[in-house]
């Protein structure tokens, strides 16, 4: 039996999965696993409430504009003071793009004001064609997070028409190196409280990031010391393409 297991839920998977994101779960899975890690998987969609104790790592992904409206109230319903509790006590949260939108106080989509659970300062507010229409592209940032060696890049893709402001108490992810970030023009781009990761990158992120994979195991299981090394040659080379794609120099 494994030592220690990290025990993942995943928020509205059914509906919050347009980006093929679940490959960020089978990624933390396979690492887990070639390491003799156990790996727990439970899932919760509309109606189900979390134990913010029985989870170390919540994730959620980005949907349709009609699925996120559900699960935006959905959230503040049933799931909003959980997910406070279990931020407040060091799990780990990562968001991406519309699950990122919803950290924070408000989406706003014309007219219409969607709810956030307010676990980030920020507020996003849907662009429409007038004013820009969606920030589309290959995109790569520069991170530097507890216990890394320094400065880190992570590479993705972003497809978004919203434009996410951070407030006064909030710390972007990551610097925009290449491509368009929270707002196309502050150059940065996501969001980080501690535990809590928001950010656009997808496509999915973690299987072009195999090294931010590593660092979320650590941080939900509480680790030190790093994890046992593996021959990460193909993720490598994944994240290197991720990069070029974006533009950055071999």
């Amino acid at each position: 039996m494994p030592e220690a297991a990290l025990r993942v839920c995943a928020l509205y998977p059914d509906l919050m999965n347009i980006y093929a994101d679940r490959g960020n779960l089978l990624l933390l899975e396979r690492r887990c696993a070639w390491r003799g890690i156990g790996f727990e998987l439970t899932s919760a969609s509309v109606g189900d409430r979390v134990d913010p104790d029985a989870h170390d790592l919540f994730y959620m992904g980005g949907g349709q504009d009609r699925d996120q409206k559900l699960c935006a109230h959905d959230l503040v319903d049933t799931k909003r003071e959980a997910l406070h509790a279990a931020a407040d006590r060091g799990a780990v949260v990562l968001a991406v793009c519309g699950g990122y939108q919803l950290l924070g106080r408000s989406y706003v989509l014309g007219d219409e004001e969607i709810p956030g659970i307010g676990l980030v300062d920020l507020h996003t507010i849907r662009a429409d064609g007038g004013t820009g229409g969606r920030l589309v592209g290959n995109v790569a940032i520069e991170v530097d997070l507890p216990g890394t060696p320094g400065p880190r890049v992570l590479a993705g893709f972003e497809n978004h028409g919203g434009r996410t402001h951070l407030g006064p108490g909030a710390e972007p992810l990551g610097r925009v190196l290449r491509g368009h970030g929270n707002t196309g023009a502050s150059g940065f781009e996501g969001v980080r409280r501690g535990n809590v990761l928001g950010t656009y990158l997808h496509g999915p992120l973690l299987p072009k990031n195999a090294w931010l994979a590593d660092w979320l195991i650590r941080r939900a299981l509480g680790l030190e010391a790093a994890l046992a090394p593996l021959d990460d040659a193909l993720e490598d080379a994944t994240h290197r393409s991720a990069c070029a794609a974006a533009g950055l120099p071999e």
